[in-house]
């Protein structure tokens, strides 16, 4: 028998290529590398060898390949791979991927837990997930990871392979993807993937004439120059240099007895006869017709299921009895058509995904539609509900079948599967494919089905001028007999479309339209969720009394939902409702968040459970600053899988641990949650790491590093966003006040109040309620009566803003003459502030010295303490403003110069002083000489003798490169 070629030829560059990254994979530099050519063009081949090369290095080899006929199914070729480490049962321990351990049930159901557990996870979530599966798996043994034919892979497994090469570097793992030289969202991906380094990008070129003929040679077991050069010339010029195709023109030959072996080596008998382009599709009909009718019905019938088929289904299509089956596959095995697919049992696969394309060009197009029919019967007799790839199947069956109306049914079926799931883009590519397939003679309740389900999934992908576009849909099904109701729904499922799009006014309108269809005496079942949407659109629309309208649509919808009931819905509009009465009474907060827990609990909502346990924690730490609220719902998100959650978590407890003063510890934090949700692209919560970070910076007086995160915050897209007040109010006030640049902070407070007053926010630190009043206080710009208006609301009585307003207070008193309520006042701003360093100390500092010119009080006991905190925190311009205010009032002065500590290393092996390092810091911020004086309590002319000495020491040309210095050293940070 004619054997394949045992060896990959013409590709020495390409098998460098590889064994190189194999190499890198093994010493835990992972990447990935693309094999990219047309059909037959030798990718498969060179996967195969890079497998062997891996297996021989002792590393674990995963295959997975996509779907080239048929339909395509979400994650396929990432299941294939991946289940092989159930069916080896030596796996990694699965438990230390946590919460990522739920994400990998989308691929094998066995890691995704118990109903309970269960959790519709982002794609993003998921190819984490399978990133982190990798690096278990790598540790113990290197693995590479094949994917082949992603040439049709659906947009989920796309996304995780973007993913993936993105983030293989510190991975003992390589990808190899192969793909054709299609144009598609496949070539785009692993191209740009190229271009950014990612990996390596493998163009396969056709094989040169020496080429064929070594490949020839290998085939006949004979050397080259053995090969007679007509053979070469012809399959040269007929193969087009096509590795596939010269073997199978060559199979042709010697089994049609054109091409033989005698005495005297191998000869051509007669003239060699093929025809180009269609000697692939000849040759194997040529081996199929070998096999006899039932053997070439049994193989077409195959082609029309796929690369991979089911004997189940054979045997039903064709009525074998088995050993008839086994027969006929057995001789298909012989004649290297088709091979076990070693994976599952009862499954076989062909050997080359052209063999199945060759065998559908060869059927009339009457007998492929009868054959697809009877094949879609076969597998819904077999697979009643045609659960998991079945039901996509089946639709691709039926419309090859001409059946318009269910496949299209069955496509809306598939997709909605596929948006719970959360495979997103095979969703909008299914329903699509179906709504515009059920565009007429359809029962008109089937296409206002798939148009509900159609529009959530648009508005999930992002892809909202789709969704607007088929606004008109919902006339033509009107027209076409549907009832209000379902039209009162579609525009209830518009809606929601324009509050994902941000376009609050078109939402509203699709709002009142709903309204107008149902009527005065709607049913609850209707009004609930058409409320709910409302009540969200509605915060975010310029009209009278907004909050309080969003306030009576949630109110409505919860009670109706409870009266239906529908607790999804009640479990979302008491959050709102809570959200919407912390400004205003935190008890009444905490009872609406109470309440949602309590329904979710009730109902088994275990997701809606965490949320509700996050925004009662949240609203625990706002109150009191206890975190353990916080801590408790995180250890829930991450027992049910519920990845987002806990990294929304994950970054408030940075934001507390960098208000406690805990920096270091809120750097660990805060650095991995950006990391992570950038990665994972979850813009919202990496601008709140972002703007933590930020603050963090600020409330260590760096201020260069204050304005990198913030200029990342912007670059990511936070303007207009509800963290960017404060950016101003929580960062940028604070650094100012550290540099005791009192206007400088009143006017990054007036900016906070400004954004706050364009974007209506939920966060309520931005100095509203705290900061601002002690600063107006101190300025003489509050009197009581203000005092009074701005903390009847809630969020003053916010334990960081109470720090505040007491402190204010307490100055407010004191100049009014009521010496002991302002003397309680402190002391209860001092008890609120016990968890927050920085922020008791800065407002003993401004307090004190409101005391001292009111007479009032102790600011010398309340300066001191300050003034050691300010200088162990190496804050010198704070610090000297309380040493000069002690020195006002007659009080003694620590001598502080002797601290060479607070100064950078390599800035005190130039000679640098204390005194000089002060003027250093100041320096970053471009000040004067009268400003950094003004601040550090000396004249000018001093600061100008300690500039000139300075730039003499560090050996900078003149001032700017000085500031310059002074700036790249972060403001001079403490080594």
């Amino acid at each position: 028998m004619l054997t394949r070629v045992p060896v990959v030829v013409g590709r020495d560059e390409e098998l460098r290529v590889l064994e190189r990254v194999l190499a890198d994979a093994g010493a835990r530099r992972g990447g990935a590398v693309f094999l990219v050519g047309e059909p037959g063009i030798g990718k498969t081949r060179l996967a195969r060898f890079a497998a062997g090369v891996a297996f021989d290095r002792g590393m674990r080899v995963l295959r997975g390949r996509g779907s080239t006929v048929g339909p395509i199914v979400p994650f396929r070729p990432l299941t294939e791979a991946l289940m092989s480490l159930l069916r080896a049962g030596d796996g990694p321990d699965l438990r230390e991927l946590g919460p990522y351990q739920q994400a990998l049930g989308r691929l094998a159901p066995d890691w995704g837990g118990g109903e309970e557990q269960r959790q519709v996870h982002s794609v993003v979530v998921l190819a984490e997930a399978v990133l982190r599966l990798l690096a278990a798996v790598g540790r113990a043994q290197p693995c590479l990871v094949v994917l082949e034919d992603l040439h049709d892979a659906d947009a989920e497994t796309l996304a995780v392979v973007d993913y993936l090469v993105d983030n293989l570097d510190q991975v003992p793992a390589a990808l190899l993807v192969t793909t054709r030289a299609d144009s598609g969202p496949t070539l785009d991906v692993v191209r740009l993937a190229a271009q950014r380094g990612a990996g390596v990008l493998l163009e396969l070129d056709r094989l040169d004439e020496a080429g064929v003929r070594r490949m020839v040679a290998l085939c006949l077991e004979v050397a080259d120059p053995e090969v007679p050069d007509e053979v070469v010339a012809r399959l040269w010029a007929d193969s087009a240099g096509n590795p596939f195709v010269v073997e199978e023109i060559l199979h042709g030959l010697v089994n049609g007895g054109q091409l033989v072996r005698g005495p005297d080596g191998w000869r051509v008998l007669g003239e060699l006869r093929i025809d180009v382009p269609t000697a692939l599709v000849r040759a194997i009909a040529h081996r199929t017709d070998r096999l006899g009718p039932q053997g070439r019905e049994l193989l077409s019938a195959a082609a029309v299921l796929g690369h991979r088929f089911p004997l189940s289904v054979l045997r039903l299509v064709t009525g074998l009895d088995d050993r008839g089956l086994l027969s006929h596959l057995h001789a298909g095995v012989a004649a290297q058509l088709v091979t076990p697919d070693e994976p599952v049992p009862d499954w076989y696969a062909f050997r080359h995904p052209l063999t199945a394309e060759a065998l559908l060009a060869q059927l009339p197009p009457p007998y492929r539609a009868e054959l697809a029919r009877r094949t879609a019967d076969a597998v819904q007799r077999l697979h009643p509900g045609l659960p998991g790839e079945w039901c996509a199947l089946v639709a691709s069956l039926r419309l090859d079948a001409g059946e318009t109306a269910e496949a299209g049914a069955l496509l809306a079926e598939a997709g909605r599967r596929a948006l719970a799931d959360g495979a997103v883009g095979s969703a909008v590519r299914l329903l699509d494919h179906a709504h515009r397939l059920l565009v007429s003679g359809v029962d008109v309740a089937i296409r206002a089905d798939v148009l509900d389900s159609l529009l959530p999934a648009l508005a999930e992908a992002g892809r909202f001028e789709r969704a607007f576009a088929l606004v008109d849909a919902v006339a033509e099904l009107s027209a076409a007999g549907l009832d209000r109701v379902r039209r009162a729904e579609l525009h209830r499922k518009f809606a929601q479309v324009a509050w994902h799009a941000g376009r609050w006014t078109d939402g509203m309108a699709h709002v009142d339209a709903a309204r107008a269809l149902l009527g005065p005496d709607a049913a609850d079942e209707h009004t609930a969720p058409l409320d709910a949407v409302a009540a969200s659109l509605v915060l975010n629309v310029e009209v009278p009394d907004r909050i309080e309208s969003a306030e009576f649509l949630a109110r409505r919808a919860a009670d109706a939902a409870k009266r239906v009931p529908l607790p999804e819905v009640g479990c979302e509009t008491w959050q709102l409702l809570g959200v919407l009465a912390r400004e205003r009474d935190l008890g009444e907060a905490a009872e609406c968040f109470s309440r949602a827990r309590e329904l979710a609990e009730e109902h088994g909502l275990a997701v809606q459970r965490v949320h509700a346990l996050v925004r009662q924690g949240g609203l625990d730490w706002l109150a009191e600053g206890s975190a353990a609220g916080l801590a408790e719902a995180r250890e829930e998100a991450l027992r049910i899988g519920a990845i987002g959650v806990a990294q929304s978590v994950d970054s408030i407890l940075g934001l507390d641990a960098v208000l406690r003063g805990q920096y270091e510890e809120a750097a660990g934090r805060l650095a991995r949650v950006v990391a992570d949700t950038r990665r994972m692209h979850v813009k919202s919560l990496v601008l709140y790491g972002l703007m933590a970070q930020a603050v963090s910076a600020a409330h260590r007086g760096r201020r260069a590093e204050m304005d990198a995160a913030i200029e990342a915050f912007d670059e990511v897209g936070g303007v207009g966003s509800q963290e960017r007040p404060l950016c101003y109010g929580l960062a940028r006030a604070f650094c100012a006040l550290l540099e005791e640049d009192r206007p400088a902070a009143e006017r990054d407070l007036a900016r906070a109040m400004a954004h706050e007053a364009e974007t209506p926010t939920v966060y309520h630190l931005g100095g509203r309620h705290g900061l601002r009043l002690l600063l107006d206080a101190v300025a003489g710009r509050l009197d009581l009566d203000g005092y009074r208006a701005v903390t009847r609301a809630a969020a003053a009585g916010m334990r960081w803003n109470r720090v505040f307003a007491r402190f204010a207070l307490a100055v407010l008193a004191g100049r009014a003459g009521r010496e002991d309520e302002a003397v309680a006042a402190v002391r209860e701003a001092r008890e609120a502030a016990a968890p927050y360093p920085l922020a008791r100390h800065l407002g003993l500092r401004l307090v004190a010295e409101a005391a001292a010119a009111d007479g009032w009080g102790e600011p010398v006991a309340w300066l001191r303490p300050a003034e050691e905190f300010f200088h162990q925190a190496g804050h010198s311009a704070v610090a000297g403003a309380c040493r000069a205010l002690l020195r006002q009032v007659g009080a003694s002065v620590p001598q502080r110069r002797s601290g060479s500590e607070q100064v950078p290393r390599e800035l005190r092996a130039l000679g640098v002083t204390v005194r000089e390092f002060e003027v250093f810091r100041l320096l970053a911020s471009r000040l004067g000489n009268k400003a950094i004086a003004t601040r550090l309590h000396i004249s000018p002319r001093t600061v100008e003798k300690h500039v000139a000495s300075l730039i003499t020491k560090t050996g900078r040309a003149d001032r700017e490169a000085l500031s310059c210095f002074a700036e790249d050293l972060g403001g001079g940070e403490r080594p």
